[in-house]
């Protein structure tokens, strides 16, 4: 009954995050080398809001400690303005699927131990040339389970153009995010 009285005043379930879209980015990756010229910089982060306790400072630092361990280099840790925690591990740039392993380990680690509220959005960037003038990231929004390209510009802009040549080229590839509201930019993000 209750399912009944949801759809009848339009509300619906959460979407379930699927970390496991996540390896579908190293194939994501030659489509999208293919379509605009944007190649893997190796970079990537996970975004999260960090909870108060020790258990959450422990936990923290063991999945710093888990990456260290998997061979990557360190892990840089930073704090946003706005009070997130960005994790970020670079990778060789032809290394994408070794970078996503870290990026999905880092996720589940945090949703394993109950903090899969706090995860806010995990990015994958690219550049077009070594000025890096012309970049995006493929951002995965952890409580939608979907991907959406942001591509920031000098000034806090963003080429829309290229973000939207960015939604066709892996319509079939990602699960892309289909209200273009939730495409949050990211201003300042680590690896961006």
């Amino acid at each position: 009954m209750a399912r009944w009285w949801d759809a009848l005043l339009g509300r619906t379930e959460p979407v379930k995050p699927d970390l496991d879209a996540l390896f579908a980015l190293p194939s994501a990756a030659v489509t999208l080398q293919a379509a605009t010229g944007l190649e893997p910089s190796g970079v990537g982060s996970v975004c999260f809001r960090s909870a108060e306790g020790g258990a959450f400072a422990t936990l923290e630092r063991d999945v710093v400690q888990l990456l260290a361990a998997g061979g990557g280099p360190p892990v840089e840790q930073s704090k946003d303005s706005y009070g997130y925690t960005w994790l970020v591990a670079r990778r060789a740039p032809d290394q994408p699927g070794d970078l996503v392993t870290d990026l999905h380990a880092v996720n589940s680690s945090l949703e394993a131990a109950g903090f899969g509220p706090s995860l806010l959005c995990s990015t994958v960037a690219f550049a077009g040339d070594s000025s890096g003038a012309r970049g995006l990231a493929l951002v995965y929004l952890y409580k939608r389970g979907t991907f959406y390209p942001f591509a920031p510009l000098p000034g806090q802009r963003r080429d829309n153009a290229l973000e939207l040549q960015v939604r066709a080229a892996l319509e079939g590839e990602l699960p892309i995010e289909p209200d273009l509201g939730r495409w949050f930019p990211l201003w300042g993000a680590p690896g961006l």
